[in-house]
């Protein structure tokens, strides 16, 4: 099956506690990651197959990064475009998850890049719940949009 390539699709799981809003993130898989941490987490998500609906794909990437089947209502973040150009299609979630606990698809890639050696690997090595100033550091900057979505989104709800 062909993928758009430019186009992906994620889910935002999140949970309110006393001390407010948290969120819950990925951490690549991978040795080009390995050693990176502010601005490389991400939320769950990946590429949208030819003729899947972007929530569909959002739904299917989550569970395949996380193990963990996502449930809804799901509410609607918007699209954003990251700096490679690559356009994410997002949504956001209530509920709740154990980081310990999740189960990540394996990834081949060349490593190094250019050597010809192929290597497996977890497509994400960790997860783990932020509140929303640690989030904000740790997350892809084109993401942090999303962030402000959600909370535009729970504000009359009195979320944050």
């Amino acid at each position: 099956m062909s993928r758009r390539s430019s186009v992906s699709a994620g889910l935002l799981l999140f949970r309110r506690r006393e001390g407010g809003l948290q969120l819950f993130l990925a951490h690549p898989g991978g040795p080009f990651w390995a050693r990176r941490d502010e601005g490389a987490w991400t939320i769950p998500k990946g590429m949208v197959e030819e003729g899947e609906e972007p929530l569909e794909a959002a739904c299917r990437e989550f569970r395949e990064e996380t193990g963990i089947a996502p449930g809804g209502p799901f509410l609607p973040l918007g699209s954003i475009r990251q700096k490679a150009g690559k356009v994410v299609h997002a949504w956001a979630w209530e509920g709740d998850a154990d980081p310990a606990g999740i189960v990540s698809n394996l990834m081949r890639t060349e490593w190094p890049r250019g050597s010809g050696k192929w290597l497996t690997f977890p497509e994400v090595d960790r997860c783990e719940w932020f509140d929303v100033a640690g989030a904000r550091a740790k997350v892809n900057p084109a993401q942090a949009e999303l962030i402000d979505r959600l909370e535009a989104l729970l504000a009359p709800e009195g979320g944050s």
